[in-house]
């Protein structure tokens, strides 16, 4: 058997700081390349060269390629990054891998752009835009509710829409939030404070500030939507799991023209009194194949957070198997 001889490439970076950008501060990143891969990787001053068999070398040279455009287009490059680029590229999904990198949703009030990191993550912003109603199901860390924020506000800048409208079951207040102190804010902010983060990370306190003010932005517990049409809105309901079938009916009946709708929540983290059905489970059934209405599940493969959260769901589904 004819052995054949080791194939190399060489991959030119613009300076120093591009060099860091890739290989990762101390190596970090490079070091979890060499990992998964048997070829040859060497840094010399702003070059890469990678030696190999044939095969593994032209994976690394894409893999590097598709990291490098992740940098040019303004992104610093996370080791979630480098590991998701691996698999992908290892799966041969390297064109998927590039239209996710192509994408930016939109760039916030720190010039920080956002962008789908998972090919899930890509999927659930495009059933947001085409869709009059999605459902995003998934563990925590997959960007279910930041990325509709996003994209609520995105919706906004473009005026495709007059206003966002955040609500949020307050299971732990059963929806009674009278005996809580303050006005109706001040009783609601406590369960809709994962929203008030991304928003003031996408649009600054004082945007923020202003939008509230004007109503351009209202937060209201879930009960208030009760008897209202909302026409021209980006509606999110988050924590979804903690409504009732009920609820979410009602809640999405509520649809005027020209709103859309999305509901965030994670199916297995139901806080309702034992007996009570979730309505974002009931949702998934009875919504199933409905034109205008997309059902998109994220799984731990989405996670974006610390890889140790990823693990840990993993760890948490095994157990409730085996038990």
């Amino acid at each position: 058997m004819e052995i054949q001889p080791d194939m190399e490439k060489r991959l030119s970076l613009s300076d120093t700081q591009e060099a860091i950008a890739i290989l990762g501060r101390n190596d970090e990143h490079l070091r979890i390349i060499t990992e998964q891969f048997s070829s040859r990787i060497v840094a010399r001053g702003n070059e890469i060269v990678i030696t190999g068999e044939t095969g593994e070398v032209e994976q690394l040279d894409k893999l590097f390629r598709e990291l490098l455009f992740l940098y040019r287009e303004g992104n610093a490059i996370t080791t979630h990054d480098v590991r998701y680029s691996i698999r992908l590229v290892k799966e041969g999904r390297e064109k998927s891998l590039h239209e996710m990198y192509a994408e930016t949703v939109l760039v916030t009030a720190r010039g920080r752009q956002i962008k789908p990191k998972t090919i899930g993550q890509h999927r659930y912003l495009q059933a947001i835009r085409q869709n009059y109603i999605t459902l995003g199901i998934g563990p925590a860390g997959t960007g279910k509710t930041y990325l509709a924020v996003a994209m609520a506000v995105f919706s906004l800048r473009n005026k495709e829409v007059e206003r966002i409208i955040l609500t949020r079951p307050a299971v732990e207040a059963g929806e009674k939030l009278g005996f809580l102190p303050g006005d109706l804010q001040e009783k609601v902010n406590p369960y809709l404070r994962p929203l008030y983060d991304a928003l003031y990370d996408i649009l600054g306190i004082d945007t923020f500030q202003k939008y509230m003010t004007k109503n351009i932005i209202e937060v209201a517990p879930l009960a208030y939507m009760r008897g209202r049409t909302l026409d021209d809105s980006f509606i999110i309901l988050d924590e979804a799991q903690n409504t009732t079938p009920e609820q979410m009916k009602m809640f999405l009946t509520r649809m005027g023209f020209g709103s859309k709708i999305v509901v965030t929540g994670d199916i297995t983290q139901v806080d309702l009194p034992p007996g009570l059905c979730s309505g974002l489970k009931h949702a998934q059934t009875v919504l199933s194949g409905i034109p205008g209405i997309e059902i998109v599940h994220l799984n731990e493969n989405d996670v974006v957070r610390h890889e140790i959260v990823g693990r840990i769901i993993r760890a948490y589904e095994r157990y409730e198997q085996e038990k």
